[in-house]
């Protein structure tokens, strides 16, 4: 099968200087090999996600030179799709509603926990007793990861940015430690979380390597669980350095001064771009 990339922004903002060096990583590594290179479109926080910031992402992508498949896939036209996964976790018994709230999970994680301790922010299993009859308008859906984990084999994954690189096994304990009971489907709307709907996605398009930024390296073994969970191939990752400013910080769609419509409207080339992100 063709070796193919792809670059998935949300349209929730601007792109920034960290977009243009990923957007612009994975079309190169694609075009060398001589392969494809897809752009998607995760809009499915539609609280956020507007068309203006879309229509401005093919704007600054086209500016930079980059050349992509048509049609764009858009996750807002595929909701049927991730619940049909959701479906299929739920009849395995391995998704469970929940109603906590944010307070609600503070009050459990600061109470006395027995066995193994979890990491600081994992959900503490409040509501991992209730069925899927039980759910009610508002509830959040969450993954077993308890049930999960011993579901299957363990997949493992190569990744290939510098920084991990290598051939990396999941580790049932730590991702019920370190992950724990992970939202597939969130209360606030009637969809799925983007660590769903991204994996249903990156098999049905036949992606071959994910490129993205260092901060997403951690979800990568959630990801690569649900994969196996779905019975959905597993593609190299690639997790490149982050753009950051004058700081240190990550840059964040908040971060206009490093739009690149800005730059754009200043006169900057998209070769200055390319180098300025160290390409």
């Amino acid at each position: 099968m063709t070796f193919t990339t792809r670059f998935a922004p949300s349209p929730t903002g601007p792109l920034h200087l960290g977009h243009a060096y990923s957007a612009l990583l994975a079309h190169d590594i694609a075009r060398a090999a001589g392969g494809r290179f897809l752009l998607r479109i995760e809009d499915t926080d539609t609280s956020r996600a507007r068309p203006q910031w879309e229509e401005l992402i093919y704007k600054d992508l086209s500016w930079l030179g980059l050349t992509w498949e048509e049609p764009v896939l858009r996750q807002s036209d595929q909701l049927e799709v991730y619940h049909a996964a959701l479906t299929q976790l739920a009849e395995r018994g391995l998704i469970f509603p929940c109603s906590c709230a944010r307070s609600d999970i503070r009050a459990a994680l600061s109470a006395p926990q027995e066995g193994a301790p979890l990491a600081p922010g994992v959900y503490p299993g409040t509501c991992r007793h209730r069925p899927m009859s039980d759910r009610k308008t508002g509830d959040a859906l969450r993954l077993n990861m308890r049930v999960a984990v011993q579901s299957i084999e363990m997949p493992g994954f190569t990744e290939t940015g510098a920084k991990h690189a290598g051939s990396h096994q999941l580790d049932p304990d730590r991702l019920i430690a370190e992950t724990g009971d992970a939202v597939l489907g969130r209360k606030e709307l009637e969809t799925v979380s983007y660590v769903l709907a991204s994996v249903v996605d990156d098999a049905a398009q036949g992606i071959k390597r994910i490129i993205r930024g260092e901060d997403l390296y951690q979800i990568t073994f959630l990801q690569v669980l649900l994969q196996g969970l779905l019975g959905l191939p597993t593609p190299e990752y690639h997790h490149h350095r982050l753009i950051r400013d004058d700081q240190g910080k990550r840059l964040a769609k908040r971060d206009d001064a490093r739009a690149i419509a800005k730059y754009r409207a200043e006169g900057v080339t998209s070769q200055e771009i390319r180098r300025m992100v160290g390409l």
